[in-house]
């Protein structure tokens, strides 16, 4: 049985190696209008199937008019790149953050991706370079590619003879965000610019840019990698193995445990997760957390708050600023350490049908030993989910896999709670901000945030391939509302204090909403003397 698992795997790794010339002629091929138009119905199809709130911030009428105009402006052949830039408005009409269209890029074998060395220097001269909007402009906020004569605060006026306006008009078009928010995309697209322009021009050595700086406008040829001889001139010579001491095999230790314990993104360089104190006065936490999707989140914050406990801390600080979401269970967790009481936290998630909760991503596009681990498993998910579904009065199908009544867990933290927010909070960062706000547990700081106040469709979020463009539709299976919920609907969280960063704050790295939080709580501190 183990000699046939590992031929199994190596036709696998073969046949993946072959088909990545195949892969690329193919998406570089023009599809027929008839192929595309047929890709349109079927994407309809897996929306009315499968989305449950498909009609939820546009009428049906509106959305069967803007699908019947997308096929009849499709008379000419594309490829499935162009064909992208097509649809992607058009799914972006629903206003649902999580359904998404995926764009293709040519594929490469790990020792091509190797040579051109994209891991050090990305797959653009954009790569490393971090972004921001301000202003409807677009500015380099930070700079760590090999050439440091691009300064922080640089602003890309045009690439290759395309104005920065009008990238960032294509890839906001395409962006999906929640109801009526308007925070959400340019904060996406500031801090992923890189990713999206990758998207459209695929892998590129040069751009030819007009960059302004100090009111300075000049044209430069950026390049990916460095030239050949400064390159020599840099090269690491690699330092022979130094056999660790014990104290350095323990802390070596420590801080993988550390990692596992608060979730390490190695790209990012950051934790998922952490706690720190605000200088030396320990009476005021800052809970930062980036994510809600690594770590070991219930070990995480037992500590933490038995640490907050201990301390006698007054205020916490939660910074859920540029969190994307992540696990609902988390946040939940979260939210029991934080309750005045027990406490409902979602209500019943809506499924289109019973089907909804037997879709599968199982080889769509996951790594394939990553889909042979997860397949055993996926008997026991479909049993507890179809046990856990009904039918409501209203005739619409409903799943509830969390309690009803959650119990608040000790040590509760009962001192005050003050949450930073900005459009990038989105998901699951918004159902434990909207209780939160609902129950008037926290003051909130901050922008409003990019996912909604009443709710999102999430969950479980299964990969279709559309049938000719191979363009691949991520749709949630779940409604998924908070326990509190508010008017006028579609809008996100609204801070009590409105604080939006301006550019010099983010290119002299000061944090005006944690600033005015901590002036506050000595300010009041200062007066109950």
């Amino acid at each position: 049985m183990t000699k046939q698992i590992l031929a199994f795997l190596c036709l696998l790794v073969l046949g993946g190696c072959t088909s990545v010339k195949q892969y690329n002629r193919k998406l570089a091929e023009t599809k027929s209008p008839k192929d595309l138009q047929e890709d349109v119905d079927y994407l309809y199809r897996k929306l009315q199937a499968y989305h449950p709130q498909l009609y939820w911030y546009i009428s049906k009428k509106e959305l069967d008019y803007k699908f019947d105009s997308l096929k009849s402006s499709i008379t000419e052949p594309m490829t499935s790149q162009e064909f992208y830039y097509k649809v992607a408005p058009v799914v972006s009409s629903i206003k649902e953050g999580h359904t998404q269209l995926i764009p293709l890029n040519r594929a490469f074998k790990r020792k091509d991706w190797d040579s051109l060395n994209v891991e050090k220097f990305g797959a653009t001269p954009f790569a490393k370079l971090k972004f921001g909007i301000f202003d409807n402009r677009l500015y380099i906020i930070k700079n760590d590619s090999w050439n440091k004569d691009i300064l922080p605060g640089t602003e890309v006026v045009a690439v290759n003879g395309i104005t920065a306006q009008q990238l960032l008009d294509k890839y906001r078009s395409t962006l999906t965000a929640d109801g009526y928010v308007t925070t959400f995309r340019d904060k996406m697209l500031g801090n992923r610019f890189a990713r999206y322009f990758y998207r459209d021009f695929d892998f590129t050595d040069s751009l030819t840019c007009q960059l302004r700086y100090n009111d300075t406008l000049r044209t430069v040829l950026l390049k990916r990698t460095m030239p050949k001889d400064t390159a020599k001139s840099n090269t690491k010579v690699k330092a022979p193995k130094v056999k660790l001491t014990a104290a350095q095999r323990d802390s070596a230790r420590s801080e993988k445990r550390r990692r596992v314990l608060l979730g390490y993104n190695s790209d990012e360089k950051i934790y998922s997760k952490n706690l720190s104190f605000y200088e030396k006065d320990s009476s005021i936490a800052i809970m930062k957390l980036n994510d809600f999707s690594g770590g070991q989140y219930e070990k995480f914050y037992r500590k933490s708050f038995k640490t907050l406990d201990s301390l006698k801390v007054k205020t916490l600080i939660i910074d859920l600023r540029n969190n994307p979401g992540g696990r609902e269970a988390e946040v939940r967790n979260l939210y029991s350490y934080l309750a005045d009481t027990n406490f409902a936290f979602l209500k019943k998630m809506e499924v289109t049908s019973p089907k909804s909760v037997l879709v599968t991503s199982i080889f769509k596009g996951s790594p394939i030993l990553v889909d042979l681990f997860i397949l055993p498993f996926y008997p026991i998910y479909a049993t507890y989910a179809l046990s856990h579904l009904s039918k409501g009065a209203d005739g619409k199908y409903y799943l509830r896999l969390g309690k009803t009544v959650n119990k608040a867990k000790d040590p509760r933290f009962r001192g005050q709670v003050y949450v930073l927010i900005n459009g990038g909070s989105f998901s699951a960062s918004c159902i434990i901000s909207s209780n939160l706000k609902g129950s008037k547990r926290a003051t909130f700081v901050g922008e409003e945030t990019g996912g909604a106040f009443n709710g999102t469709v999430a969950g479980r979020m299964p990969l279709f391939e559309l049938p000719n463009s191979k363009l691949k539709a991520r749709i949630g299976l779940f409604c998924m509302r908070p326990e509190h919920q508010t008017e006028p609907d579609g809008r996100g969280i609204i801070p009590d204090i409105a604080i939006t960063p301006t550019l010099d704050d983010a290119l002299k790295g000061n944090d005006p909403e944690l600033n005015w939080v901590i002036a506050k709580v000595k300010q009041e501190r200062e007066t109950a003397k």
